[in-house]
C-alpha cells in the first residue's frame, strides 16, 4: 500500500496550491465580504483546466481522475472554500451526471463548454420540505405530448443562479412504481427557460463567494429529450453521483483542516505573548499538533476512498467515513485556529474567522454527519 502521489498528481498539486496563494488569497477575502461571486478566479480555473480533470479528452476534458480533483479541491480549500465548492459543485454535481447519464447529443451539447469552465451547471436534488429525505421529492414533472411540463422548486442550488449558469438538472417524480413508491427521473432545464425562476441568493453564513440559490418550476416546459439517463432511474443516479461527491467534499473539507493549520503555524511564530512567540508555549504546540494529526488521517480517509472507487471496487461507506471524519476535522481545526489566534480570529481580515464560517456546512452538505452514520450502519449490516 502506498500513499504517495504520482509525479503527475504532485505537479498538479503544486500548480494548484501556488494559484490558490497567488491568484486566489490575495482577492478573495474582498470577495466574500461583499458576497460576489469571483468570476476571473472562474476563468482562470477554466485555463487550466480544473473544470474538465476528471474527464476524457474526447468530450473536451484533461484526461486525469477523480483523485486529481480532490487534490485540486484539497490545495483551493487551504485558501478558501467557497471557491473550492464553486469547483467541486461544477464537475461533480453539474457536468459529471450528463457525462455518466447523458445521452451522446446531451454530451455533445453541454459537456465542451462545462468541462472548459465557460459554463456552469447545478443540480437540482434538495427541497425546501425534504432535505435529508430525497426520496420525499415533490416536484413533478409530466410528459404533455413530446415535452416535460415541470412544477415544484429546490433550494440551496449551487452554481444555479451565475451569469454564466447554462442549466440545471432536476429530480422531479415523473410516475408511481409498480410497487406504489414515487418514479424519480432526472430532467436538464436550460437557463432562461420559461417558467425556471432563480431566486435572489441566499444571505449565508459562509461560502459568501459561491452561487446559491433557491429554484422554482412553474409549468415549465422542457423537450421530452432532455430526460438525463433513462426514466425512473433518478433515484439511482443521484446516489451514485452524491457516493462520489462525498470524497470530494472530503477533500474540500481537508483543505479547510489544513489551512487552519497553516494559519496557526504562522500566527503562533509571529504573535508574541510574555516575551516570546505563543509557539513557544506547550498549549499552543499540542493544539496545532492535534489540529495536524486530524487533517492528516482525514486525507488518509479520502485517498482511500478516492483508491477504492478508481479500482471499481465498493466505495460507499469509504466515502462516507471520509466524509463524516473529515468534515467533523475541519469543524474541529476552524474552532482551534480560531482560539489559537484569539480576539483576532474573530475579526474577518484573518482567514481563519473564513475558515471557521465555512467549516459548519460540511457536516450539513450533500448528507448531513447523520446521514453518514446511517450509511456506514447499513453497509455494516445493521
Amino acid at each position: 500500500m502506498d500513499f504517495r502521489l504520482s509525479e503527475e498528481h504532485e505537479a498538479l498539486r503544486d500548480s494548484v496550491r501556488d494559484f490558490a496563494r497567488e491568484a486566489v488569497a490575495p482577492v478573495i477575502a474582498e470577495h466574500y465580504e461583499r458576497h460576489t461571486f469571483p468570476y476571473e478566479i472562474v476563468r482562470q480555473m477554466g485555463k487550466m483546466g480544473l473544470f474538465g480533470l476528471p474527464f476524457p479528452e474526447e468530450h473536451g476534458g484533461m484526461g486525469g481522475d477523480y483523485f486529481a480533483l480532490c487534490l485540486a479541491l484539497e490545495e483551493l480549500a487551504r485558501v478558501d472554500s467557497s471557491v473550492a465548492i464553486t469547483l467541486e459543485a461544477a464537475v461533480s454535481l453539474g457536468a459529471m451526471p450528463i457525462y455518466r447519464f447523458g445521452t451522446h447529443e446531451q454530451q455533445a451539447r453541454w459537456l465542451p463548454k462545462l468541462l472548459s469552465g465557460e459554463a456552469l451547471a447545478g443540480f437540482g436534488l434538495t427541497e425546501p420540505g425534504t432535505g435529508s429525505d430525497a426520496g420525499g421529492t415533490r416536484t413533478r414533472a409530466v410528459l404533455d405530448g413530446d415535452e416535460w411540463v415541470i412544477n415544484g422548486s429546490k433550494a440551496f442550488i449551487t452554481n444555479s443562479g451565475t451569469d454564466i449558469t447554462a442549466l440545471v438538472t432536476v429530480t422531479a417524480v415523473t410516475g408511481t412504481n409498480p410497487d406504489g413508491s414515487k418514479e424519480l427521473s432526472t430532467i436538464i432545464v436550460p437557463s432562461g427557460t420559461p417558467g425556471f425562476t432563480v431566486a435572489p441568493g441566499y444571505s449565508k453564513v459562509g461560502w459568501n463567494a459561491s452561487d446559491t440559490h433557491e429554484l422554482t418550476f412553474d409549468d415549465c416546459r422542457v423537450p421530452a429529450g432532455n430526460l438525463l439517463g433513462e426514466r425512473g432511474r433518478g433515484f439511482a443516479q443521484f446516489l451514485r453521483i452524491l457516493d462520489e461527491g462525498r470524497i470530494a467534499i472530503a477533500a474540500l473539507a481537508v483543505g479547510l483542516a489544513q489551512g487552519c493549520v497553516d494559519e496557526s503555524l504562522t500566527y503562533a511564530k509571529e504573535r508574541q505573548a510574555f516575551g516570546r512567540p505563543i509557539g513557544n508555549y506547550q498549549a499552543i504546540q499540542f493544539k496545532i499538533a492535534d489540529m495536524e494529526l486530524k487533517a492528516h488521517t482525514a486525507r488518509l480517509a479520502y485517498y482511500d476512498a478516492a483508491a477504492r472507487m478508481l479500482a471499481g471496487e465498493p466505495f460507499k461507506r469509504q466515502a462516507a467515513i471520509a466524509k463524516l471524519h473529515a468534515s467533523t476535522v475541519a469543524v474541529d481545526n476552524a474552532r482551534e485556529a480560531t482560539q489559537i489566534h484569539g480576539g483576532y480570529g474573530f475579526m474577518n481580515e484573518y482567514p481563519v474567522a473564513r475558515f471557521w464560517r465555512d467549516s459548519k456546512i460540511l457536516e450539513i452538505g450533500e448528507g448531513t454527519s447523520e446521514v453518514q452514520r446511517m450509511i456506514i450502519a447499513r453497509d455494516l449490516g445493521l
